[in-house]
C-alpha cells in the first residue's frame, strides 16, 4: 500500500494525498509487486534496493544509487507479548521522501499527528524519523532495565521463569545493539556525506541523536552485564545450595551407619556375645547413642551439619 503525505510551511495541517506530488512523504507498506514496478518507473527508485528493505533479516547500512540516498535500519515492536525487530528504509530522493517496511510501524503514525512535520523538509523530516526510532528504543531499553534491577535485588527469590525472562531480555537487548552501532555509523556517514546537505540545527540535531544512541548502546551493555552477573551469581547460590544439601545427606548417613551396623549384627539368627545377658540390650542401645552422639557432635564441630 502507498501513501502520500504532504505539507509545506505555508500548511496548517499534513494533507493526504491522492497522487504523487513534489515534496511529498511516500510511505509504502507491504508493497506489492505491481506497487515496485510504480515505485521504479514512476519515481526512479531502484527496484532491487526497495525489495531490501521487505527482508526480514535486511541490517542497518547506507546506500546511494543515482544521487538518491537509501538509509536501512530496524525499529523494536510487540509480536504476540515477542519484542522483535523489523526492517524500514528511508530513501532521500530529489523531489520526495520515502519510507518502506513490510508492515505498518507505529511512531509512523504518531509522527503523522505532529504538528512540526513539514514533508518539504526532507533532511528534517529524515531526521524526526530517526528520532522516533530514539525514543521506542529507548522506552524498550529503560524499561528492561528497570525489570532487570528489580529482580537483581530479590537475587535469592529467583525462580526459574525469571531465568527464562532474563535469556529472553538478553535476546532482545543483543538485538537491539547492533541497530544502535550500525545507525550510529548511519549518521556519522551523513554528517560526512556531499550528497546530503544539513543545516547547522540539523547537524545539533544528528549528534543528539548519536549521542542518546551511545547512551542506549552503554545501558546495553550494562544490561547484559546485569543479566550475565545476575546469572552466575543464581548459579553459584544453586551450586552452593545444593553443596549444602549433599553434605547434609551425607552426614546423616554416616551418623546412621554405624548404629545401623550394629543393630543389623546383633539382629543375625546365630550365637552372639551377651545374648544370654539380660542387660545386654540397653547396653547395646547405650553403646549406639553414645557413637551416634559422639559422631553428630563431630559434624556440627566440623560444619558438615
Amino acid at each position: 500500500m502507498i501513501t502520500y503525505y504532504y505539507r509545506n510551511i505555508k500548511d496548517d495541517a499534513l494533507q493526504q494525498l491522492e497522487n504523487f506530488k513534489v515534496g511529498s512523504w511516500v510511505h509504502v507498506v507491504n508493497p506489492e509487486q505491481s506497487e515496485l514496478t510504480f515505485l521504479e518507473k514512476e519515481l526512479d527508485l531502484d527496484k532491487g534496493l526497495l525489495k531490501d528493505a521487505l527482508d526480514m533479516y535486511e541490517v542497518p547500512r547506507i546506500e546511494i544509487e543515482h544521487g538518491d540516498v537509501y538509509i536501512y535500519t530496524r525499529y523494536p515492536f510487540d509480536d504476540n507479548d515477542e519484542v522483535k525487530t523489523i526492517p524500514i528504509l528511508f530513501c532521500i530522493a530529489d523531489k520526495f521522501i520515502a519510507t518502506i517496511s513490510p508492515s505498518s510501524p507505529e511512531f509512523i503514525q504518531t509522527l503523522v499527528q505532529s504538528k512540526e512535520l513539514f514533508t518539504t523538509q526532507k533532511i528534517k523530516l529524515l531526521l524526526q524519523l530517526v528520532q522516533q526510532l530514539n525514543k521506542i528504543y529507548n522506552t524498550y531499553l529503560n524499561r528492561i532495565s528497570r525489570d532487570i534491577r528489580a529482580k537483581e535485588i530479590k537475587l535469592e527469590k529467583i525462580k526459574n521463569e525469571d531465568i527464562v525472562q532474563f535469556v529472553t531480555y538478553e535476546g532482545i537487548v543483543n538485538d537491539f545493539r547492533p541497530v544502535l552501532v550500525r545507525t550510529n555509523s548511519i549518521l556519522d556517514a551523513l554528517l560526512k556525506s556531499k550528497h546530503v546537505t544539513l543545516y547547522e540545527k540539523d547537524k545539533d540535531l544528528v549528534e543528539d541523536i548519536m549521542l542518546s544512541n551511545k547512551q542506549l548502546i552503554e545501558l546495553s551493555d550494562d544490561s547484559i552485564r546485569t543479566i550475565v552477573n545476575i546469572r552466575e551469581a543464581y548459579s553459584t547460590i544453586m551450586t552452593n545450595n545444593l553443596n549444602r544439601v549433599i553434605k547434609l545427606l551425607t552426614s546423616v548417613t554416616v551418623i546412621l551407619t554405624v548404629p545401623t551396623m550394629i543393630a543389623s549384627i546383633y539382629g543375625m539368627n546365630v550365637n552372639i556375645p551377651f545374648a544370654d545377658k539380660p542387660w545386654a540390650f540397653f547396653a547395646i542401645l547405650l553403646f549406639m547413642i553414645v557413637v551416634t552422639g559422639f559422631l553428630l557432635f563431630a559434624f556440627i564441630r566440623e560444619d558438615f551439619l
